[in-house]
């Protein structure tokens, strides 16, 4: 049974990071709604997409995988990536996700099926049924058409900001109701203009979030991404959500302030990426929440996400909900460039 003292949780993005928030906030709450961008256009995705015209299904995949209550074995099996043959490259659980689309109505519907059979905790919702992809205009004037090839642009053009097309790419209706209703809305972990953003940027999410009372909780990347957020730091992050969403939509911001072992921080940086900064002056009408959420997984950075779920519970109970006057005068993100 779903208690009643516990939050309605909205957890909304996609990729690795979504899924790594869903692992926390599981073991506290039942009330989750996780919100996934179906905008992937690369890899075992993008060709299921390609071939059966169906919405890519790997972050929904990682998402329900993340919330099910299923023994070990059917975890790795979900997960099992073919190495050779035909099916090379492409995982059992997106193949699972694609049958069960030829036998539903719907993407939406196939993705609630797939959850009762793994004993999902809570609900995973594409945030649209359209067939969508984005577009990143970059500061140098270039347009970068799709998902997949936007870390692979001019690394010394920073992305200005990116719109999703078609334009009239409506949400699930389901995806409204659970933002109306919710306690919390949690955005990120995760990549800021490939999984985070495309949910915003959805006709009508964005206006839903903002118009609710629900408190807005933001949890910013551990690292910088290459290709897409070299030197920003964590003001500039959500600031960005921010300017897409054109308007006050973060009342918290999360930030690691814990240190890396030098070994591990170096590959990174050779790599490309860098520690997130935080430059305190800039959170004026932000709330900081800083802490120590580093986790550290087969020589990866991973946030530990024990502590970034109690995080976010704790602020729900402080019950304190900073002033939104935070606006923004920008250009619309579903229009072109001239």
């Amino acid at each position: 049974m779903i208690g009643s003292s516990q939050p309605k949780i909205v957890a909304l993005g996609g990729g690795t990071g979504l899924s790594t928030m869903l692992r926390g906030l599981k073991k506290l709450t039942q009330n989750i709604t996780a919100i996934v961008a179906v905008t992937d256009d690369g890899g075992g995705s993008g060709m299921l997409r390609k071939d059966l015209g169906m919405l890519p299904p790997g972050d929904i995949r990682s998402c329900i995988l993340a919330l099910a209550e299923i023994e070990p074995l059917m975890a790795k099996l979900m997960q099992y990536r073919f190495d050779e043959g035909c099916l090379k490259g492409q995982c059992f659980g997106n193949l699972f996700l694609a049958a069960m689309h030829g036998v539903s109505n719907s993407f939406d519907e196939a993705v609630q099926r797939v959850g009762d059979v793994l004993r999902v905790t809570g609900r995973v919702l594409p945030v649209t049924a359209d067939n969508a992809y984005i577009e990143a205009y970059l500061e140098n004037g270039d347009i970068i058409k799709g998902e997949s090839n936007i870390t692979l642009s001019d690394k010394n053009a920073k992305i200005k900001r990116i719109s999703i097309k078609p334009e009239n790419v409506k949400p699930l209706p389901d995806v409204l109701k659970a933002i109306r209703e919710a306690d919390i809305i949690v955005m990120g972990p995760g990549s800021l203009y490939t999984s985070i953003i495309p949910n915003i940027i959805v006709k009508g999410v964005a206006d839903e979030i903002m118009r609710g009372g629900a408190l807005l909780v933001y949890v910013c990347n551990i690292m910088t991404q290459p290709g897409e957020t070299d030197g920003m730091d964590a003001y500039r992050h959500a600031a960005a959500i921010c300017e897409h969403a054109g308007g006050h939509i973060i009342d918290y911001c999360i930030v690691n302030k814990q240190a890396m072992p030098d070994e591990l921080l170096e590959q990174y940086i050779k790599d490309g990426a860098e520690p997130v900064q935080i430059n305190k002056k800039d959170f004026t009408n932000i709330k900081l929440v800083e802490g120590n959420f580093v986790h550290i997984k087969n020589g990866h950075l991973r946030h530990d996400y024990n502590k970034l779920a109690a995080a976010v519970l704790k602020l729900c109970k402080t019950k304190y909900q900073p002033p939104r006057v935070w606006k923004y005068k920008t250009q619309p993100a579903n229009t072109t460039d001239n």
